[in-house]
């Protein structure tokens, strides 16, 4: 009887731990933090709003603030260095660097929604 009961709280306690072991370090399947239901609160994204209610859009930045942008981050980095053409590319723009010899150094991509600066090589 003994053998048996050990045997009994013995398996109990490996599901147990096997349980409470998956729920710790497996974490929950919803992350109920913002409410929606969605893993890490996914579907909860704040909205801003117009005066009619609607969703309002971000304005696009234009050419010449996109010059300026890249300018301002080269002038930090390298004062040595200077901005050449600035190029359309759909959804970026395209600033060449280039050196005092005019030979190109990097390009440099600037968002049109956010505004980011990405190296393009």
């Amino acid at each position: 009887m003994t053998k048996l009961l050990k045997i009994f709280i013995t398996g109990i306690s490996f599901v147990a731990i096997i349980g409470f072991g998956n729920i710790f370090i497996g974490g929950p399947d919803r992350a109920n933090a913002c409410g929606v239901g969605a893993k890490g609160g996914e579907s909860y994204v704040p909205q801003r709003r117009g005066s009619t209610g609607n969703l309002a859009r971000k304005s696009f930045i234009t050419k010449e603030q996109a010059f300026e942008m890249v300018s301002r981050h080269v002038k930090r980095l390298n004062p040595s260095l200077k901005i050449g053409q600035l190029n359309d590319a759909g959804r970026l723009f395209e600033a060449e660097i280039v050196t005092k010899d005019n030979e190109v150094v990097q390009l440099i991509g600037v968002e049109k929604e956010t505004g980011r600066l990405l190296l393009i090589n």
